[in-house]
């Protein structure tokens, strides 16, 4: 049973005896749960996402955010969740952490923006940005999964600690302790380093970054 299985136990045990229960029937973990195929063409996929209401989530969006970037990318950057001006604009990583990002990857890895595959863990915006829930990520992440194993990435890049953190299942290891790390992630590597939104609020952490897309660099 995964750490999202056992936050989501937890929850329902709380909610059943707050309602008087002291027991309830056989709780099957998501993972052995029947799921629905999913398509593993993008287009058909996107168009799955835009018409997904399975969380409250689907409730207040303008714009599905479902992912850009070459369909047969190297490299995978994996962020957290969309922000209300990419929610208005339909757009992934706008304004300056979106310029930042670029930079990263035009500047350092020394490849257009367009040759790299840029998505989201969640793919609509929480209220005022705040870290998705466990129950929103397990309604997202099938989806994102697909896009991975479709893609098939050489490695992927989890910006910031949400997206490590739900990628690997690992939830006790900050994010500075295990970025620059490579991890291995199914057929893929998978790099942990700081979401450019960060580095927007703490510039002295780009030195770190740079060493991380540096690595990147030399393993493509």
């Amino acid at each position: 049973m995964t750490q999202i299985e056992k936050i989501r136990l937890l929850k329902l045990l709380y909610q059943y005896r707050a309602m008087g229960f002291e027991f309830f029937q056989e709780y099957r973990p998501l993972s052995l749960s029947k799921q629905p195929t999913l398509s593993n063409n993008l287009e058909e996929l996107k168009s799955s996402v835009a018409g997904c209401h399975l969380c409250a989530l689907a409730k207040s969006r303008k714009n599905v955010i479902f992912g850009a970037g070459n369909l047969h990318a190297k490299v995978m950057f994996i962020g957290d969740s969309p922000g209300v001006s990419e929610d208005e604009t339909g757009t992934l990583f706008t304004g300056k952490s979106g310029e930042l990002l670029a930079k990263m990857i035009e500047n350092v890895l020394l490849i257009p923006k367009e040759e790299v595959y840029v998505t989201t863990i969640l793919k609509c915006k929480t209220p005022d940005n705040r870290v998705p829930t466990p129950e929103e990520v397990a309604c997202c992440k099938p989806y994102l999964m697909q896009q991975i194993q479709t893609i098939r990435p050489k490695i992927i890049v989890a910006l910031g600690s949400t997206s490590f953190h739900h990628l690997t299942g690992e939830y006790d290891t900050p994010i500075d302790k295990i970025r620059g790390s490579v991890l291995n992630f199914g057929e893929a590597k998978l790099i942990p380093t700081f979401h450019p939104s960060f580095l927007l609020r703490n510039p002295s952490s780009k030195k770190e970054v740079f060493a991380d897309m540096l690595k990147i660099r030399s393993m493509l």
